[in-house]
């Protein structure tokens, strides 16, 4: 392919895909360094939903469902789908990459990021729950992450006179993979849920990174947090100053809900934008000094 390459000297000539980063194929001698040209493709983006108008009627729905091309493709039942999904990519393709011998460890391991997503990370305490060392708990986080299952967002580095919390977030990359390894089965739990508010901050930072990934953007999206508790869910640097926003995944707005973006933007002072908070309900609105955006606007 190198040769035909030099040869044509024509643009796009090959499309290569494939779910794992190619860094990860062994077996894979030539990187074609410097004649390709590499795009981060995520699971469909709420966006790319409306275009088709497959986006689902409720939010339940599209917390349950994900956004995995197959499921809005063919009738199929998403429990049925995610069941082998998982069978044949997580347990066989991915854990093979990483040459694990125990499958119930690693589904465990699994399962454990999902109860974490929209959390710290603890790798140590991770490793703990799993049976395995946060040496281990890394190298598989890692696969993970390279497979485009899971991502990173790193706290902001900026203190504004306060001191930070400098652990990163981790966050699964299709909230419906996330639903199903939590073992929810129907959409109506989701309504209830006692993670409803991890489970919708993942939906809106997947969105945020597939809107990266989607412009040819690397993710450089961040969260802020102090010492005492006080923290933005996502923060990122824009050529107008920085821009903050707070996911809150109630459908009607609640009084506290602005309480840490103003702290927020108190401490960043001329250097903050218009915050923005991203909510379960339908309405688009303003109030005082910030936006109130529905979750099927982002």
């Amino acid at each position: 392919m190198q040769q035909v390459v030099d040869e044509r000297k024509m643009m796009g000539d090959f499309i290569l895909t494939g779910s794992a980063q190619l860094e990860l194929v062994s077996s894979i001698t030539q990187s074609l360094a410097g004649r390709v040209g590499r795009i981060e493709l995520l699971p469909l983006s709420e966006s790319e939903l409306i275009q088709a108008n497959k986006l689902p009627n409720s939010l339940a729905e599209m917390l349950f469902q994900g956004s995995y091309p197959a499921i809005y493709d063919r009738e199929i039942s998403t429990n049925d789908w995610y069941t082998n999904y998982v069978a044949t990519y997580l347990e066989r393709d991915v854990r093979q990459l990483i040459a694990v011998r125990d499958l119930v460890q690693f589904q465990r391991f699994v399962k454990m990021c999902a109860a974490r997503s929209g959390q710290l990370l603890n790798l140590a305490s991770l490793g703990a729950d799993c049976g395995i060392s946060a040496v281990t708990a890394r190298e598989w986080l890692t696969v993970l992450e390279a497979c485009y299952l899971v991502t990173r967002i790193m706290p902001y580095h900026e203190n504004f006179g306060k001191r930070l919390v400098k652990t990163p977030k981790l966050y699964f990359l299709d909230v419906g993979l996330m639903t199903w390894l939590l073992g929810i089965t129907e959409p109506q739990s989701l309504e209830t849920h006692a993670m409803r508010g991890a489970i919708f901050e993942t939906y809106i930072v997947s969105e945020l990174v597939k809107q990266r990934y989607n412009q040819g953007q690397a993710n450089n999206l961040y969260f802020w947090r102090d010492n005492v508790g006080h923290e933005v869910d996502i923060v990122y640097e824009t050529a107008q100053g920085l821009q903050a926003i707070e996911i809150k995944s109630g459908s009607t707005f609640a009084p506290d809900w602005p309480i840490a973006i103003n702290k927020w933007c108190r401490l960043a002072g001329e250097k903050a934008l218009s915050p923005v908070i991203i909510y379960g309900g339908n309405e688009n609105y303003e109030r005082e000094n910030y936006k109130v955006t529905s979750w099927k606007n982002i």
